[in-house]
């Protein structure tokens, strides 16, 4: 990089999902990467401009997959497996890569299972793809 260049941003349709023993590439679209920390105002007796703002649980927020369908079920055996209560949780990456391919930001999620799967909107008259979308619940994001 140059003296007083600035690097420019990542672009957000460059990026490759991994998932513990399931193949899961030309995902289209994922969404979800989201980490909230819930806050407790409290207010101090004698300090009149301002409240304190004390943090409490974190939460995250579910990561959704969506993909056009193929002969791969994979997704759907899983979620299928969730539903007769035999399943297993698997660790995943979310992985943003450079304009080259090259792997910049890796979002990890532990412990995740999917809690939803949705099938695609069905019409006679259009000739769109038609998509899949999981819903996986996790215990976490790190970036890696």
């Amino acid at each position: 990089m140059a003296t007083g260049s600035k690097p420019d941003p990542y672009r957000g349709f460059r990026f490759r999902i991994e998932i513990d023993g399931i193949a899961v590439a030309h995902f289209s679209d994922v969404s979800g990467l989201q980490v909230e920390t819930e806050i407790e105002p409290y207010e101090e007796g004698g300090v009149n401009d301002f409240v304190h703002q004390l943090p409490k649980r974190t939460k995250f927020q579910p990561v959704t997959l969506k993909r056009g369908i193929t002969d791969a079920d994979t997704l759907w055996s899983w979620h299928q497996d969730v539903v007769i209560g035999k399943f297993k949780r698997k660790n995943g990456s979310i992985i943003l890569l450079d304009e080259a391919g090259n792997d910049k930001w890796r979002w990890n999620f532990s412990n995740a299972f999917p809690a939803k799967w949705t099938g695609p909107d069905l019409k006679a008259d259009g000739n769109a793809v038609a998509f899949e979308t999981i819903e996986l619940v996790h215990n976490g994001i790190k970036k890696g």
